[in-house]
């Protein structure tokens, strides 16, 4: 099923050229050197791509060699917590998959309801985010017969029955589950999401509490823990870095679910660039609800996993649009709970279905994009509708009030009279952004605070801590392409070990 027509665009210039009033004698051709004007706005194309690139590399920071090894320590302590959770009651799956995204669900990598996460703000609270979706139950043997329940949920919502599950997943849930009587007499078990969620974040209360009665030498500082609903928040110092991890409990299957099955037979942007058994390799439960539905019982669709492949397949232009609009949006509407990054981002996903490839290849498009992707934005609120780009039955404003659809609406529109203004202010804001990020880096550097693999009580770590980011930086020159791991023992950071995709030296 196509998404519905998001907007009419303007005819052509040779439509326009052609028009009856047009005379031989009163035609005025364009000069070759006159700049490209937003009918709208009176903006400056070519001053709008300027702005966007702007903005791109202030939003988009590069990470020297310290930086890379400050993120892989706190992905390696992130994951062996997890493993001790896993130790806590064996409720986790032993062999997990973790789906590590770039950027926080408050930027949209997820869709959940924003109006329950609070507020963080890089610069003052972090440095870089990161999503974490942890499974809880992991259903990738196609032999396992799983039942999503869709008969009391919205479109892209549905309740998980364990009733054909075996006794010891059962037992191991039991305490996390709902209890139902079944139509032939007996106990339906609904695993639910919120008392999953209260588990996994009482479980890493605990794991978090005996890491900081036994500290490591390395091990990176726990700012800052909150939960939000059915999220766990975690921001991590390590060295002069702050990581923001958003860690979701969700229930992970392989293959594609029937309800999307349709959406698998139309034709799509990415035909031909990535193969259909790498789009549909699975899908995830969020703990998340719709408006009318039941919030211990009731899960929302994601399609994470192929949202990642599918980003292969944008275009750079594109992207850098998406970014600044997202980055416009966020600072007008202030992290507004009605709509969310995520819609914007169905919404670039339905663009890229409906443009030619080759205008959305155009490097130097950037403009026409973001004010497209404004355009867009603005007539789904006012229609109240924005399907979803997996399950486009699914309309995700269908909850949205008339007088809150029109208000956004309206905000809108005063970035579309003007976007040159309201880019300099994004490009502003994240330039006081990285300000504040250096400067608690000066202040951690001044105060002592120490690097990853740096023993606090002396310098002479020092030299050997260079020495490994030098011969992590050689390993990634001499082999590109493959992946690259460092394994360090905490109680002797001299002797560093490497893997190279499955080899160890």
């Amino acid at each position: 099923m196509a998404a519905p027509a998001l907007s009419s665009r303007a005819g052509s210039l040779s439509s326009l050229g052609s028009s009856p009033t047009a005379t031989p004698s009163s035609s005025v051709s364009r000069p070759a050197c006159s700049p490209e004007l937003d009918f709208r706005s009176g903006s400056r194309m070519d001053e709008l791509n300027r702005l966007i690139q702007e903005f791109s590399k202030h939003d988009q920071r590069e990470y020297d060699d310290q930086r890379a090894l400050e993120i892989h320590t706190a992905k390696d302590f992130i994951f062996s917590m997890l493993g001790m959770v896993q130790k806590l009651d064996q409720k986790l799956p032993v062999a997990n998959e973790y789906l590590l995204l770039s950027g926080g669900v408050r930027d949209g990598v997820v869709d959940m309801d924003l109006d329950e996460l609070g507020v963080y703000n890089r610069g003052s609270d972090y440095d870089m985010a990161f999503t974490l979706l942890v499974p809880a139950l992991k259903l990738h043997d196609r032999n396992q017969p799983v039942t999503l329940d869709m008969r009391h949920s919205a479109l892209g919502h549905s309740w998980l029955s364990l009733r054909l599950f075996d006794e010891g997943t059962i037992a191991r849930w039991r305490d996390c589950c709902t209890l139902a009587d079944h139509l032939n007499g007996t106990t339906n078990y609904f695993f639910s999401p919120t008392l999953v969620a209260d588990w996994f974040q009482e479980a890493v209360a605990l794991v978090l509490a005996e890491v900081q009665r036994k500290p490591q030498r390395g091990t990176p500082r726990v700012e800052r823990v909150e939960r939000h609903s059915t999220l766990l928040s975690m921001i991590l110092g390590v060295g002069s870095s702050r990581m923001l991890y958003d860690i979701v409990p969700v229930v992970s299957f392989k293959g594609w679910p029937a309800v999307a099955q349709s959406w698998l037979m139309e034709n799509h942007f990415w035909d031909g660039k990535i193969t259909e058994e790498e789009v549909i390799s699975g899908f995830y439960l969020l703990p998340a609800c719709s408006a009318s539905g039941r919030r211990e019982n009731e899960w929302r669709l994601s399609f994470a996993r192929s949202e990642v492949q599918l980003k292969k397949c944008i275009s750079p232009g594109l992207m850098q649009a998406f970014q600044a609009c997202k980055a416009i949006i966020v600072k007008l509407l202030g992290q507004p709970s009605s709509i969310s990054p995520y819609h914007l981002r169905s919404i670039m996903l339905w663009a890229c279905d409906r443009l030619p490839a080759t205008y959305l290849a155009q490097e130097d498009f950037a403009a026409h994009f973001l004010l497209g992707l404004i355009d867009d934005l603005q007539h789904c609120l006012v229609n109240k509708t924005c399907p979803n780009y997996f399950i486009p039955q699914c309309n995700m404003l269908e909850h949205l009030c008339d007088e809150t659809s029109m208000f956004y609406a309206r905000k809108l529109a005063l970035v579309r009279s003007d976007p040159a203004e309201h880019l300099r202010s994004t490009i502003e804001q994240a330039k006081a952004a990285n300000r504040l990020t250096q400067e608690m880096q000066r202040r951690g550097s001044s105060s002592g605070l120490p690097s990853p693999q740096t023993d606090p009580s002396s310098t002479d770590h020092q030299q050997p801590d260079d020495r490994l980011a030098k011969k992590l930086q050689q390993l990634v020159t001499e082999n590109p392409g493959k992946s690259i791991s460092v394994f360090i023992n905490p109680d002797d950071v001299s002797r560093p070990h490497f893997r190279i995709d499955d080899k160890f030296f």
